[in-house]
């Protein structure tokens, strides 16, 4: 069964930066398309980034600050996070699009001054 585990998150000033890495077990990371979620406070998961077979797309949101990226090599997924805002406070998850497995612990990112 493939597990995901994220890390990098943390508390940082608005403007800041982050990386977070997810990586996954299992045999099915490189064949298939992967994306970063999160979850706020009191609101719905939601999608924020894909990497699709080398194409990647992004939600409004966090489009031209967020950089999603892969290395298949090490089964791992990156999102370098850029110009956080207190609005991007949330638990930032990694999934598969299209053959969602059971999610990982997640990890926490607060923007605040």
């Amino acid at each position: 069964q493939v597990q995901l585990v994220e890390s990098g998150g943390g508390s940082v000033q608005p403007g800041g930066s982050l990386r977070l890495s997810c990586a996954a077990s299992g045999s099915i990371f490189s064949a298939n398309a992967m994306g970063w979620y999160r979850q706020a406070p009191g609101k719905q998961r939601e999608s924020i980034a894909r990497i699709i077979r080398g194409i990647t797309t992004y939600a409004d949101s966090v489009k031209g600050r967020f950089t999603i990226s892969r290395d298949n090599a090490k089964s791992m997924l990156y999102l370098q996070m850029n110009s956080l805002k207190p609005e991007d406070t949330a638990v930032y998850y990694c999934n598969f699009p299209f053959a969602i497995v059971p999610w990982g612990q997640g990890t926490q990112v607060t923007v605040s001054s």
